[in-house]
């Protein structure tokens, strides 16, 4: 790592930053922010660009010795500090290859260190995504016709460091187990490192032009608006795929376990999908319980799941915490490839409220989406990971924490049902783990019945059940338009440690009905609010949250823009 320079006195980089400020605004004509604003020298032009960072002392070490700093325009400046942090990723994802050389590591510290090595893998993938959207046409063009093309390739790049930095917390999270912290504490400080400097990338994202348009916008950047019912990023074809009846599908590959489709197992037929394909590629599931953990991996893009509906076509397995696993690698089915599309099956983990951490399914795919799905289990059901993704119409079922991550995601018209917990436990719905105020994630419920399961109703007095408890530092979650029934508790959120991020959390209702929806007992945080804006309630919404309207457009799910 390299020594950190010596920081110039405040005072001169008050002066500085005034001084860039003032000048920048004049030479700053370019919309695409490829003009470069004057600076005396490129320790001003560091301090500038360090301004607002949430590790300014990094952010100085990491541009020190960039040649010509004070020359450069900011989209080149990112894309050099990007450099830089990939150069530590590397030497960070060595460092804990070594480790599984060492004989005394347990199977659970040469999981974690596995599930480490994929995260880092993926982290490298969005630094590298961040480089290649900066140095695009699409981002230099500063011509008025570009503007949106120009939103379109910034808010990927927010969303893609905003996962970036997910995915380190997400690789120490997997050593918390007992005497887990024994290699943590190995792997911890350059792990830090990389968010910090992810974090600062990420800061200095937030000042290109288009970067950060205007509220309602401001909070969910990244989302985008709804056509015909899904985000725009799903595309017509897409959107076809996902309301066509079953039968009307054209599927590549079938999955039959009598033996009467291509093969007999989900990751038989996932294994054989092509890698990189341009075009939809569809596993026609049918009916059956399918007994296997499925993974499709980061090649695996463009792959569309297809049941014969919930609760007919089953994918089940029980990975838990308790036996063994990691919480990232308990998940019966994992999707890290993007744009895939999921419809008209039941995703379960079974492993019983006893084995504590057990996923069902666990998204890291940008642009996701998933349509009349169930997911069932008890702590931790669905982990929402990172980056973009949509829900409508489905079913999740859980006790704890059940629908967490750190992803921008909208649940619309879904069912979240409660189940019975374990004695003394209490119900929460959701853990959202933003660890960072510049990432554009959160959890969005929209037009959601919240409710009690079956095996909870009539029990409902007897356990506590909350919305939500804030995971991370900046937690971020919203209800709006939802019905609520009688088994919330009247506090309505539960904190997660004492005061922990009661201040910097961000919890919010907005319209919601129901027996469970009165506010006047809700919790007193700082954090907390009854929204009453619709332009403030708006920036939750499939349309401003997730760019719903560039990429769900092409899939066949039904979506609501806006409010």
């Amino acid at each position: 790592m390299r020594p950190l320079p010596k920081r110039p006195g405040p005072l001169l980089v008050l002066l500085v930053v005034a001084f860039a400020a003032a000048t920048g605004a004049a030479a700053s004509s370019d919309a695409a922010g490829t003009t470069v604003p004057f600076y005396p020298s490129a320790e001003a032009a560091a301090a500038a660009h360090c301004d607002g960072t949430l590790y300014p002392d990094v952010c100085l070490s990491t541009l020190s010795d960039i040649p010509d700093l004070h020359k450069k325009p900011l989209p080149d400046v990112i894309c050099a500090a990007v450099n830089r942090t990939e150069d530590v990723v590397t030497a960070t994802a060595s460092n804990c290859s070594s480790y599984l050389r060492e004989r005394s590591l347990s199977a659970r510290d040469r999981l974690a260190i596995s599930d480490c090595l994929e995260l880092l893998s993926t982290t490298m993938d969005d630094l590298q995504a961040t480089v290649a959207d900066l140095e695009s046409p699409a981002a230099t063009n500063g011509s008025a016709s570009a503007v949106g093309a120009r939103r379109v390739t910034l808010d990927h790049v927010m969303t893609v460091l905003s996962a970036a930095i997910t995915n380190q917390y997400t690789c120490l999270d997997g050593f918390a187990y007992q005497n887990g912290g024994r290699v943590r504490r190995y792997i911890e400080p350059t792990l830090h490192h990389v968010s910090r400097m992810v974090s600062n990338s990420l800061a200095m994202a937030k000042k290109l032009p288009g970067a950060s348009p205007a509220a309602p916008r401001q909070p969910f950047t990244g989302y985008g608006q709804m056509v015909k019912g899904f985000p725009r990023w799903v595309r017509p074809g897409d959107r076809r795929l996902l309301q066509a009846p079953a039968s009307g599908i054209k599927a590549d590959a079938v999955v039959a376990q009598d033996g009467s489709g291509d093969y007999t197992t989900v990751s038989a037929a996932v294994a054989a999908a092509p890698t990189n394909s341009k075009r939809r590629y569809v596993i026609y599931i049918k009916a059956g319980a399918y007994m296997e953990n499925v993974e499709v991996g980061k090649k695996h893009v463009n792959l569309m799941f297809v049941g014969d509906g919930i609760g007919k076509t089953v994918i089940k397995a029980s990975r838990n915490v308790i036996d063994g696993s990691t919480t990232f690698r308990s998940a019966t089915v994992a999707v890290v490839g993007k744009n895939f599309l999921g419809r008209d099956l039941t995703i379960e983990n079974f492993a019983g409220p006893s084995k504590h951490q057990a996923v069902a399914l666990r998204v890291g795919a940008d642009l996701s989406a998933f349509y009349r799905c169930s997911f069932i289990g008890y702590q931790d059901t669905l982990y929402v990971h990172s980056l973009r993704q949509f829900f409508r119409d489905c079913d999740v079922y859980g006790t704890i924490d059940f629908i967490f991550g750190n992803a921008a995601v909208v649940l619309q018209g879904c069912n979240l049902y409660a189940r019975q917990p374990l004695p003394n436990q209490s119900n929460i719905f959701t853990a959202q783990g933003r660890e960072d105020p510049n990432q554009n994630t959160g959890i969005s419920v929209q037009r959601c019945k919240v409710a009690a399961a079956a095996d909870l109703v009539g029990r409902e007095a007897a356990t506590r059940t909350y919305l939500g408890r804030p995971w991370k530092q900046y937690s971020r979650t919203v209800f709006m338009q939802s019905e609520l029934d009688s088994l919330i508790d009247p506090a309505g959120w539960l904190e997660w440690n004492g005061d922990f991020a009661l201040d910097t959390l961000y919890y919010g209702e907005y319209k919601n009905t129901g027996a469970g929806a009165g506010t006047s007992g809700r919790v007193k945080w700082k954090g907390y609010r009854v929204i009453t804006s619709a332009a403030e309630a708006s920036a939750f919404t499939v349309g401003s949250f997730i760019d719903g309207d560039v990429w769900l457009a092409g899939t066949s799910i039904p979506f609501d823009t806006g409010l």
